[in-house]
């Protein structure tokens, strides 16, 4: 829905959280993008949002409106799509949510032979290290890897994935290979950080048989990349996705260690809001980025 309408306005001007960045969106100067929220809040009765010069929050009322809103205009766009015959041209804004790594390295390029076939959808590529709420946000899509949300958010298979230790044969000679989860704590090993939180603890399936271990190391990120990149330079041992280290081990630049464990809870699923129709453009594109990782993703380690 159009920034035209009031919902559209106020959803615009909450995701952009001040006047002034709503105002240059909207092509706006300031006072007339506050005149504006003000007959908004005039005809409602209600104060929705708290503003000062720097930054705007909502009020309760506030917050109920703008969740609201967020469901309205979907159900709008949908019904739009729906009697436009949008299931054979989708049009209209597509908001998707990615890792960094993995929306980099594929879903970033199948966005562009997306955008190639279908020049009316807008595309929205919005990469976290740690998944975006949904609903808050105005997420239409979010690819994720591993275990799936709540039961509010539906999802569907895209890639089967494992996560594997492994590490530089550099690394390999000056340390020695280890024999058994338990040796992983004589190891130096490059731990990832999400959300704050610190996965030290690798808990790993060899067949039905799940082991639990505490890893530690001089060396940590947020960013898979950059991790990846230490253990590429031998700097230590590293759990990490079978997509992205696939290529690298079957070139040598890499060993499994200890390869008859793995983290299988690994998957990687296109999630969505539940809703009872799923909109044109979400379910092309989800068709579509199906199809392309099937087709082109080096997730197999030989």
């Amino acid at each position: 829905m159009s920034s035209d309408s009031d919902l559209g306005f106020f959803v615009l001007l909450v995701r952009k959280g001040s006047l002034s960045a709503a105002a240059q969106e909207l092509n706006l100067s300031p006072p007339a993008v506050s005149k504006r929220l003000a007959k908004l809040e005039d005809r409602l009765g209600v104060r929705l949002l708290n503003r000062t010069t720097r930054r705007i929050s909502m009020t309760s009322e506030g917050e109920a409106y703008y969740q609201s809103a967020i469901r309205i205009m979907h159900d709008i766009e949908e019904l739009e799509e729906r009697v436009s015959h949008a299931s054979e041209n989708p049009s209209g804004l597509l908001r998707i949510n990615a890792t960094f790594g993995f929306g980099r390295k594929y879903v970033a390029p199948v966005i562009a032979e997306f955008s190639h076939l279908y020049p009316n959808v807008e595309v929205q590529l919005l990469l976290t290290d740690a998944p975006m709420n949904m609903v808050e946000e105005g997420i239409d899509l979010g690819i994720r890897i591993g275990g799936l949300p709540n039961s509010r958010i539906r999802a569907r298979k895209l890639l089967d994935n494992r996560r594997f230790l492994c590490a530089a044969p550099a690394y390999i000679e000056k340390h020695g290979m280890p024999r058994n989860l338990t040796d992983l704590i004589n190891h130096n090993c490059i731990i990832l950080r999400q959300d704050n939180d610190v996965y030290d603890v690798w808990k790993l399936q060899r067949g039905q048989h799940s082991e639990t271990v505490k890893v530690h190391g001089t060396l940590s990120s947020n960013d898979g990349e950059i991790a990846l990149g230490w253990v590429m330079d031998g700097l230590g041992i590293m759990l990490r996705s079978e997509w992205d280290i696939a290529r690298h081990v079957n070139a040598g630049r890499l060993q499994l260690v200890l390869p008859h464990y793995a983290h299988v809870d690994a998957d990687i699923y296109a999630v969505y809001p539940e809703r009872h129709n799923l909109s044109a453009k979400v379910r092309i594109f989800i068709d579509f980025l199906h199809r392309n990782l099937r087709r082109n993703a080096t997730a197999s380690i030989q």
